[in-house]
């Protein structure tokens, strides 16, 4: 019989609706029961991609002794993170302060007052490796709450009065300058891998945020290392196992420090982030594999990711089916020579040798991770297409990997930014209508009439959580990215309302910095707020990009200030940990490069003269450069007014600082002034 998971629409608490644990979702209901039943509280948080959370699950959540346990001790309340980031970055905290790391999933016990006092991470059915067994853990929790109560509720409110004093050594509101980017660039270059690209030993994460701070910085000063730590890192990744050379995508990370085997799952967010690097990538230097690398990444979300409402859905599963009854990590990615053999014959060993499979394998039980090792040997290009196709084709005829169709905000928002872009760069209109389609869903599901935002949708009906700072960052992001692309102004007004929800209900007026949740939300045991890009940019740096883009676009005096007092903590962070501020770092290139502003006037907005400037205006590498385009007298845009065409023709205008350069009708010059 179903637990009370099975209405949620997170497709990770669908996934548990019928284990014999009787599950609440996050709810004031929940502790409610367990105060009136005197219970510790069991959180249980992952996510519907999280290989060990299936484990975990397997192991205990659907073993009737188990559960039968948890219901009579706990009420068990079960949190997908990516519903609530803000649930899990509190009760994650607590966790890394407690032990010294943290994961997924996520064990925490707390009080019937949500305060936590026993925290892990997976724990297994048996004793494992000086581990401790699930059953244990609970047996001894279940003790100290009958039996020593008082000492309980004492390291509860010990660990709610250490996090409430972990507050944040703001770096103030100066935004950082040229000593600050230069030191954040000495930082990378110290931890950079130059044998193998990227930064730091394995487990290695693909460092997005980080390369695109490495060129903006390189189009600011002319740093060749920074170029040179960008495009190797990202010919590295492209060449490596972490890059599906079938199927396009990134998976989320490589187990290794070379790049080889990947932890399988793919998430939206690194494939609309790695999307718009290597197009950036591309415009910056004109390489070949980045143009095919954006473009097929870019296929992959549309093809595999995206959802019939026109959203993109959040991720594909590590595991599939291996065709033995198994479910198995990679297995829908991996080759064998016999595999290789069974559909491509007499071209199984060139196909080997092309894309490093070998007999021993790179991966388990023999089985390899397609990669393109570095070679001299040169190959037929036609051959090498028609292997490609008929290995793609065998693929997909075996088990696909799961799918989390939630749509999240904040993630579709980089989505539309990466699709909008790479659309506009390569001549592909198919692209952003993928964006606008998404964009659109957002608008109609997700904004309510007070332009709130909703975190999540599943199958066009929105979910209940309210949007966190991330999420109103990132869509802002995304929609100011579509309203250069398309002349459309209504996106740069959505951008609007959303931002001025940041000043009003995320921004402490005093200090200037940013909270992940707004003044009016759920309150938590404490207030989460983390300025640190990781997976994908915080909402704080999120939304300073966004402020700052929006303020180029349209004047707006008070989202400039916000964004340059949001940038402090930049100025605290880039030089002690740039890895971890990457996306905060690339808006203070932008600052300190203007931004730009770019206004592209034409007869019309179909006009192949005009579209040809327009294009030249959004391929400058000028680092957050805005575009606004369209005709003469339109009121879309802020930028355009009092913008005529010079001598009838198609105009670009350039300003930045409050000084513009004469107007010009060459689409040359005006690539010059803005990769200048």
């Amino acid at each position: 019989m179903p637990n009370r998971l099975a209405h949620e629409t997170s497709p990770y608490l669908l996934q548990h609706a019928d284990n014999p644990v009787d599950w609440w979702p996050w709810s004031d209901e929940a502790f409610e029961e367990a105060r009136r039943s005197d219970k510790p509280v069991l959180l249980s948080v992952g996510y519907s991609s999280c290989h060990w959370c299936h484990v975990m699950a397997h192991e205990s959540f659907e073993d009737r002794a188990t559960a039968e346990f948890l219901n009579e001790h706990f009420v068990n309340i079960k949190v997908d993170r990516e519903e609530r980031p803000d649930v899990d970055a509190v009760y994650m905290e607590a966790v890394q302060a407690a032990t010294g790391q943290g994961g997924w999933p996520m064990t925490v016990f707390l009080t019937p007052q949500a305060e936590p006092f026993y925290f892990g991470t997976y724990f297994p059915p048996a004793p494992r490796h000086g581990m401790p067994s699930f059953r244990q853990v609970l047996e001894g929790v279940s003790h100290a709450w009958s039996d020593r109560r008082e000492e309980v509720t004492d390291v509860a409110g010990k660990i709610v009065r250490d996090l409430a004093g972990r507050e944040i050594a703001f770096g103030g509101i100066e935004a950082p300058g040229e000593q600050e980017l230069a030191q954040a660039l000495l930082g990378l270059t110290r931890e950079y891998d130059p044998q193998r690209g990227g930064f730091g030993g394995a487990p290695k994460f693909p460092p997005s945020m980080v390369v695109e701070f490495l060129l903006r910085h390189h189009a600011r000063t002319g740093a060749e290392g920074a170029l040179q730590m960008a495009q190797d890192t990202c010919e590295r990744m492209a060449r490596g196992g972490i890059y599906d050379q079938l199927g396009g995508g990134f998976a989320r990370y490589s187990v290794d420090r070379d790049w080889v085997v990947p932890h399988f799952e793919k998430m939206l967010y690194d494939n609309a982030l790695l999307c718009r690097v290597y197009a950036h990538l591309w415009r910056a230097t004109g390489s070949e594999p980045a143009r095919r690398v954006a473009l097929e990444t870019a296929d992959f979300m549309v093809a595999e990711l995206r959802t019939e409402q026109g959203g993109f859905a959040s991720a594909l599963d590590a595991d599939s089916d291996d065709g033995k009854g198994r479910h198995v990590e990679g297995a829908y990615y991996v080759w064998t020579p016999a595999q290789l053999r069974d559909v491509l014959g007499d071209d199984a060993e060139l196909a080997a040798q092309y894309f490093g499979v070998t007999e021993e394998g790179t991966f388990e039980e023999g089985a390899s991770v397609l990669q393109l090792p570095q070679s001299d040997a040169v190959f037929d290009a036609e051959k090498v297409d028609s292997i490609r196709r008929r290995l793609r084709a065998a693929r997909a005829e075996r088990p696909a990997p799961g799918r989390d169709d939630k749509v999240v905000a904040a993630w579709n928002g980089l989505a539309i930014a990466a699709l909008a872009e790479t659309g506009a760069y390569f001549d592909r209109p198919d692209l952003v209508d993928a964006a606008l389609a998404a964009a659109d869903l957002l608008v109609r599901v997700h904004l309510d009439d007070h332009a709130r935002l909703a975190r999540t949708s599943k199958d066009g009906r929105v979910g209940a959580n309210a949007g966190v700072l991330e999420d109103y960052g990132d869509v802002a992001e995304g929609f100011l990215a579509l309203a250069s692309v398309t002349g459309e102004g209504v996106w740069l007004e959505f951008a609007g309302l959303l931002l001025d929800h940041v000043l009003v209900r995320f921004t402490d007026e005093e200090s200037g910095a940013l909270f992940d949740t707004a003044a009016d939300a759920e309150q938590l045991i404490r207030r989460p707020q983390d300025p640190t890009d990781n997976a994908t940019p915080s909402g704080w740096t999120a939304a300073a990009g966004a402020l700052l883009s929006y303020a180029a676009q349209t004047g707006a005096e008070p989202h400039r200030t916000a964004a340059e007092r949001a940038l402090g903590v930049v100025k605290a962070l880039g030089p002690r940990v740039p890895r971890f501020i990457g996306w905060g770092l690339a808006v203070a290139e932008a600052r300190l490069d203007g931004p730009r502003e770019v206004a592209v006037v034409g007869r019309a907005l179909d006009d192949a003269a005009t579209k040809s400037l327009h294009r030249t205006a959004l391929l400058g590498t000028a680092p957050g450069a805005v575009v606004a385009y369209g005709v003469p007298g339109s009121d879309e845009f802020p930028l355009l007014a009092d913008r005529p065409l010079a001598g009838g023709e198609p105009t670009a205008y350039v300003c930045r600082n409050f000084t513009c350069d004469a107007p010009t009708t060459d689409p040359e010059r005006l690539r010059a002034a803005l990769n200048a």
